[in-house]
C-alpha cells in the first residue's frame, strides 16, 4: 500500500494500491502502440497538443498548487510559480521543437548527407517529490514533442500529483496510452527498466538511485540521463555587493525549504566580509515565515517527510559537535509536521557533514577563504558538480571563474542558480550525466541518425 502523508500535519491524505506486473506490462505495450503512430504525427499537431497542455496547466494552477502543498509541503506561492514554469516549458518546446528536430545538412562529397533526429520509443522517467510537476514536465515536454512516449514512476508521496499529470495529458488530446503514470514502489523500478518495450530512462534523485538505474540500464544497453544530488558552492568575493549576495544566497537556500539539488548550500566568503555576510544572511533567513503551506503568507513550509527532517537535523548536530558555530536555528520545533527552521552554521570546515554532504533543507553552511585559489579549491572540494555561483562587482573576473575554474554543470554570476527551458541543465561528477532542457535535452532521447545519398 502506498500512502500520501501531509508533512505539515502528519495526516494520511490518501492510500493507493500499487499497479500489478500485468498492468505495468500492458501500460508499456500500449505506450509502444501509441508511439508507433505518434512518431508519424506532424510537428504542428504535436505542438498544438503541447499548447493545450500548457493551457490546461494554467487553468488548473491553483488546484495543483494546493495539491503540492498537501502532498509535499510546498508553500502555495511557490506551487503557483512551479505550475507557471511547467506551462512555460510546454510552450517553449511547442514553439521551438520543430527547429530543434530539423535535419542538419552536412557538406561532403556525396550528393546529400545530413543528420536526422528520430525518437527512441518509450522513455521511463523516475522522478522525485521536491518539484513534483516541474521535474516531470521538463522531461515530458521535449520527449513528447520529439515523438517519444513516456511512462512515469513518480515518488510515492506525491502520487496524487502523478495522477494529475496523467489526467492533464489525456485532457489535452494526446493519444491514449502515450504517457502513463505507474504506481509502484522504488523496489520495482527494475521491472519497468528491463521491460523490452522501454528504450531509455531518465532519473532525478540521489546518487544511490542513479547508480542502481545506471547499472541496470547498462546491463540492457539502454540510454540514461541522470540528474542527481548537489552541494552547490556560492563564492562571495571581497568586492561583492553584499545587498545582492545576501538576497540571492538567502533566496537560493530557502526556495522549496532548501529541498533542491541546485539550492545554494555552501557559502564560501572572503575573510574580510565573512562576519558581516553571516550576520546579514542570518537576519534575512530569519525573516522567513514558517507554517502551514496552504497559508498564502507562509514562505517556508515543512520538509517533505519527517525522516528527511531528522536526517538533516542529524547533519547539523554532528557538524556542531565537530566545531561548527550555530548562528540561528538548529532546533526541531515542537508539534506535528516535518518543520525545520532556517539555520545558519558558521566556521564550517572540512570533515564536517555540512561541508561534504548534501544538505536537503534550509541549512546554510558558511566558510571563509583568504585568496581566490583557496576559494576555488574549497568550491571544487566536493563529490558533486551540479551548480555554482560567484558574487563580485568585477563581472569579467566572475565570468572567468564561472567559465574556467568551477567544476559544475551550471555556473551563475551575481544570482542564484536556476533552471530555464532555454538552457541545458545537468551536472558532472556525482551529480550525474546528460542534459535536460534546451535542444540538448531533447536530443538526449533521439536517434541522431546519419543519412547519406549518393
Amino acid at each position: 500500500m502506498i500512502r500520501s502523508i501531509n508533512p505539515a500535519t502528519d495526516e494520511v491524505i490518501a492510500t493507493y494500491e500499487a499497479h500489478s506486473p500485468t498492468f505495468v506490462e500492458r501500460a508499456i505495450a500500449r505506450a509502444q502502440e501509441a508511439q508507433a503512430s505518434w512518431v508519424y504525427t506532424s510537428l504542428d499537431t504535436r505542438a498544438t497538443h503541447l499548447q493545450r497542455l500548457a493551457n490546461t496547466l494554467t487553468e488548473r494552477r491553483d488546484a495543483l498548487a494546493e495539491l503540492m502543498a498537501r502532498e509535499m509541503g510546498k508553500p502555495i506561492r511557490e506551487g503557483v510559480a512551479e505550475i507557471d514554469k511547467c506551462a512555460w516549458v510546454c510552450r517553449y518546446y511547442a514553439d521551438n521543437g520543430a527547429t530543434m528536430l530539423a535535419d542538419l545538412p552536412i557538406s561532403t562529397e556525396r550528393t546529400k548527407s545530413y543528420v536526422a533526429y528520430r525518437p527512441l520509443g518509450v522513455v521511463l522517467a523516475v522522478m522525485p517529490w521536491n518539484f513534483p510537476f516541474w521535474q516531470v514536465f521538463r522531461f515530458l515536454a521535449p520527449a513528447l514533442m520529439a515523438g517519444n512516449a513516456g511512462v512515469l514512476k513518480h515518488a510515492s508521496n506525491v502520487t496524487g500529483c502523478a495522477l494529475a499529470i496523467d489526467d492533464m495529458v489525456a485532457a489535452s488530446g494526446f493519444p491514449a496510452g502515450l504517457f502513463r503514470t505507474l504506481i509502484l514502489p522504488s523496489t520495482r523500478v527494475a521491472e519497468v527498466l528491463t521491460n523490452p518495450g522501454v528504450a531509455a530512462a531518465t532519473l532525478t534523485g540521489s546518487d544511490v538511485a542513479g547508480r542502481a538505474v545506471a547499472s541496470r540500464a547498462g546491463a540492457s544497453l539502454k540510454k540514461t540521463v541522470l540528474e542527481l544530488g548537489g552541494s552547490d558552492p556560492y563564492l562571495v568575493l571581497a568586492d561583492a555587493d553584499l545587498d545582492i549576495a545576501v538576497t540571492a544566497c538567502s533566496a537560493g537556500r530557502l526556495l522549496n525549504a532548501g529541498q533542491s539539488c541546485i539550492a545554494a548550500k555552501r557559502f564560501i566568503v572572503h575573510t574580510s566580509i565573512v562576519g558581516e555576510f553571516t550576520t546579514r544572511l542570518a537576519e534575512r533567513m530569519a525573516e522567513a515565515v514558517m507554517g502551514d503551506p496552504l497559508d498564502p503568507g507562509v514562505t517556508l513550509g515543512p520538509l517533505a517527510r519527517a525522516d528527511l527532517r531528522d536526517d538533516l537535523h542529524d547533519q547539523v548536530r554532528r557538524s556542531l559537535s565537530a566545531g561548527a558555530r550555530l548562528v540561528i536555528g538548529g532546533t526541531v520545533p515542537p508539534g506535528p509536521g516535518a518543520f525545520y527552521p532556517p539555520t545558519v552554521l558558521a566556521d564550517v570546515a572540512a570533515g564536517m557533514p555540512v561541508y561534504s554532504e548534501e544538505t536537503f533543507g534550509p541549512v546554510a553552511s558558511v566558510m571563509s577563504f583568504d585568496d581566490e585559489s583557496d576559494a576555488i579549491r574549497i568550491a571544487n572540494d566536493s563529490d558533486f558538480g551540479l551548480g555554482a555561483a560567484v558574487f563580485t562587482r568585477d563581472v569579467v573576473r566572475g565570468e572567468q571563474i564561472a567559465r574556467e575554474r568551477l567544476e559544475a554543470g551550471a555556473c551563475f554570476v551575481n544570482s542564484f542558480v536556476a533552471s530555464d527551458p532555454r538552457l541545458p541543465f545537468g551536472g558532472i561528477k556525482m551529480s550525474g550525466y546528460g542534459r535536460e532542457l534546451a535542444a540538448n535535452g531533447m536530443h538526449e532521447f533521439l536517434n541522431i541518425k546519419t543519412v547519406v545519398v549518393d
